[in-house]
């Protein structure tokens, strides 16, 4: 399997995974919802990124391609701690104002992730890539 491809799915896989345990051990239930739920800890969008930049730059050093992937992992980054976390806010804010004027509703916000959120999942996307480039 190509080592930048197997670095990526592991990463997002493996912070996914993780996401769902520590969900599990917090709420003691699952569904169906939480296998793709978006924010929470830790951040599969940065695991991924992270290990794309990473993988790129052990293989090929300071290419044009990774390079480019750093570009793109500054912007998911800075996009989920700042305008997705924003945004989820104002979701909360918007769910709050509805229950208290006993609306329905089947609006769904996501909160974007905290620092540590997305800390976590860039240790998780570095070590999935040196795991991939040092053991595959």
């Amino acid at each position: 399997m190509n080592k930048i491809i197997a670095a990526i799915l592991f990463a997002g896989f493996g912070a996914q995974v993780l996401k769902l345990i520590l969900y599990w051990f917090s709420h003691k239930k699952l569904s169906w919802h939480d296998v793709v739920v978006t924010g929470g800890m830790p951040s599969s969008h940065t695991a991924f990124v992270v290990a794309l930049a990473t993988i790129l730059y052990l293989l090929e050093s300071t290419s044009s391609a990774f390079a480019i992937s750093l570009v793109l992992a500054f912007i998911v980054i800075r996009d989920s701690l700042g305008v997705r976390r924003t945004v989820g806010q104002e979701g909360k804010e918007i769910q709050r104002l509805l229950r208290m004027h006993k609306l329905k509703s089947r609006f769904h916000y996501s909160l974007g992730h905290k620092p540590e959120e997305v800390v976590v999942g860039a240790l998780i996307g570095i070590a999935a890539a040196l795991s991939v480039y040092l053991f595959f």
